[in-house]
Parts: C-alpha cells; sequence; structure tokens
C-alpha cells in the first residue's frame, strides 16, 4: 500500500477514535452521590440481643426519618422485631407507618453504614458495591461475628432488584466521605490498616478507590484519635457539607483534646490542613464540653450527623449547652434542613452515633438530574 494512503489512513482512524473518544467517556460516568442529596430512603438494622441499650435511641431516630422519607429496618429474629415495634411505639411513634419497611434480613450488628452497600451510579443506572467486611478489623475480639453483615448488601440489591457488583478490599462505608462531585476523603489508618488489607499500599487505594467511584481527586487524611474504636473513621474527623467546603473539629480549653498534643488535637489540626491543600475550605468545629458514660468519658464530637431529605440528626450527649450549640451550628451547614439532636450515649460509647448505624440510599431519580 502507498505510503501516503497509509498516512491517510492513520490520520482517518484517529480523527474516528478521538469523535468516539467523549461518547466513551460519557458511557464510563461513574459517580457517588453525597448525602445530602436527594435520598430515596434510609436503612438501619435493628439492634441484637448484645445491643439491645441503643433501642431508645434507635426508636426516636426511626420516628424523625419517617417524617420526611422511608425507612428500611433489618431485624434478625422474630423476637427482634417485637422489640423493634415495642421501642418505636414507646416512643410515640407508629411500627406500621406507611414509610417504614420491615426486612427479616440476618444481621449481625447495628452498624449499618459500615456493612451495608455503597451505591454507585454508574453508566446510566444505580449499582450497589459489597466491600468486604471484617467487623473493623477485629477491633472488637474475634468472637463477634460478621459473616451475616458481610452478606447484607446482596440482599438489600436483591430486594431493590438493582445490581450488586463485589469489592475484594476490606472497608468500611463510615471511612468514606463523598462531596458528590469528584471527590472523596477517607483516613488511611482505616483502609491501610493491616488487619483489614496486609501489604496494601496507598498509590493502589488511590487507583482502586478512583476505579470503584469515579472520583478523580482522594484526599488521605491520617491518625487514630483516642478512644475510636474503628482506627479512625472519617465520619468522626472530616465531613462535607457541600462540594468546596468541608467540617473538621477544633479542639478547645473545654475539651480533653489540645490542639498540638501530639495525639487527637494534632490529628484534626493534619487532617484540616490537608483536605486544605487539595483545595477545599474548611470550617472547624469547637468541641466545647465533655460527656461521661459508666466509666467513659469523651469529648462532645458532633460531627457523625446523618442527612436526610429535609433533616439533618447527630449525636446527642445529654449536655444541653453543648448539643444546643451544635444545633445551632448544624443548622448554619445545612440551611433549609431541620436539625435534630439524639442523645445516644450508649452506642457512643461503644464506638459511633447515628451516622454510624444508618445507610442512606440515593434517590433513582439522580440518574435523570445527571443528565444520563
Amino acid at each position: 500500500m502507498d505510503a501516503r494512503v497509509l498516512r491517510l489512513l492513520s490520520a482517518v482512524l484517529l480523527l474516528i477514535g478521538l469523535a468516539a473518544a467523549p461518547a466513551a467517556a460519557q458511557d464510563m460516568t461513574k459517580r457517588v452521590p453525597a448525602e445530602w442529596e436527594l435520598q430515596e430512603a434510609v436503612w438501619l438494622q435493628w439492634p441484637g440481643p448484645w445491643e439491645t441499650s441503643y433501642e431508645k435511641a434507635f426508636a426516636k431516630i426511626s420516628n424523625i426519618i419517617v417524617r420526611y422519607q422511608k425507612l428500611h429496618i433489618l431485624y434478625a429474629s422474630k423476637r427482634i422485631h417485637r422489640q423493634a415495634r415495642g421501642a418505636i411505639s414507646a416512643a410515640g411513634g407508629d411500627p406500621d407507618h406507611a414509610n417504614i419497611v420491615w426486612h427479616d434480613i440476618p444481621n449481625d450488628s447495628a452498624w449499618m453504614r459500615d456493612n451495608g452497600p455503597v451505591y454507585v451510579i454508574s453508566n446510566g443506572e444505580m449499582r450497589l458495591q459489597n466491600w468486604e467486611f471484617d467487623a473493623w478489623g477485629g477491633a472488637f475480639g474475634a468472637d463477634v461475628p460478621y459473616d451475616k453483615d458481610n452478606k447484607v448488601p446482596d440482599a438489600v440489591g436483591a430486594y431493590l432488584q438493582l445490581p450488586v457488583d463485589p469489592v475484594n478490599i476490606v472497608h468500611e462505608r463510615g471511612n468514606l466521605e463523598f462531596n458528590g462531585a469528584g471527590a472523596v476523603i477517607l483516613n488511611w489508618s482505616t483502609i491501610g490498616d493491616p488487619r483489614r488489607n496486609p501489604g496494601y499500599t496507598k498509590e493502589k487505594a488511590e487507583s482502586d478507590l478512583k476505579q470503584h467511584f469515579g472520583v478523580s481527586k482522594v484526599v488521605f487524611i491520617e491518625g487514630v484519635p483516642e478512644g475510636d474504636r474503628t482506627n479512625g473513621h472519617v465520619d468522626g474527623i472530616a465531613r462535607f457539607i457541600n462540594e468546596t467546603t468541608a467540617v473538621v473539629p477544633v479542639c478547645t480549653e473545654k475539651s480533653f483534646c489540645k490542639s498540638g498534643d501530639g495525639k487527637t488535637g494534632s490529628i484534626f489540626d493534619a487532617a484540616a490542613r490537608t483536605i486544605e491543600a487539595a483545595g477545599f475550605t474548611v470550617i472547624r468545629d469547637p468541641i466545647l464540653g465533655t460527656a461521661k458514660y459508666g466509666s467513659d468519658a469523651f469529648d462532645t464530637n458532633y460531627m457523625n450527623w446523618l442527612v436526610g431529605n429535609g433533616f439533618v440528626i447527630t449525636v446527642g450527649f445529654g449536655n444541653e449547652e453543648t448539643d444546643a450549640a451544635a444545633k445551632k451550628r448544624l443548622e448554619g451547614y445545612f440551611p433549609g434542613r431541620t436539625v435534630y439532636v439524639v442523645e445516644m450515649l450508649e452506642s457512643w460509647a461503644s464506638g459511633g452515633g447515628v451516622h454510624c448505624h444508618t445507610n442512606d440510599q440515593p434517590a433513582l431519580s439522580l440518574l435523570k438530574s445527571a443528565g444520563q
């Protein structure tokens, strides 16, 4: 074949490839919606025998959510189902509320944020991801079961009739904070924990996260705050409140932690610097007091909030002054949403709050709004 013909053919093929590239890129569009975007529902796993002290808080949380949107409740036995219904009634709610859907689905714990699915919009459809779950790297002991929890995303996908993609990496959704616009913040101390993923590297993690979530920016913070039993889940350290702004705690003279203490205060300060260096605005949320539960004492950190359709719920510490101040700050972070503070010291002493217990499901209508 004549050399000129070859050059012409190559040029034509190049042009065809360039013309096709945008369409291919569009086909591969993938993102995880931010928590403040429209939701279809919230899911939770009702506390079992070893977590019954959480029931009052769960009932209060449930009765708030159903005022705004659908709530799916998983129960592991008929007894737990009866107890859940009784707790909701005792808190002034209706267990037969039109927005409550009960599911007889086996599970091991009451922390569905972490063992539940991650929802991803990919190639014009909603998909679920089932990341491996090993009960927080065995942080609560080898006798804590998690096999049933690890299968919950598959059961959720089957109910919703949505595809479920297995991800062979141990990780929890409580360590993922998305802005819905191409960025995720997470704690390397969690996903890089050798009890979860031995031999895993930060470079490999960044590549995996970009592949699975479609993000272009991965922001790693590091460090485990004192008393944290998840090895540093990001939902107690840094939260997006819009596409460009994140909130990070700051220690004060009224908190146990102190800025520059080489421990929790330094972790918060370093996280703020890292997030700012990544191009985001950072608001520092002051820790204005302490609280006690039994022999446990801790700072009043209100970062573990849940955002829903028209509402925000955050953990309460039974401290009227700090609870009221936190409510006011959250009203500023999320204007137009009603903010609720629910005292839940029992579960906080065990490792988390309302965000840790709930798993939000984005609305399917986001597919259309994304132009897919």
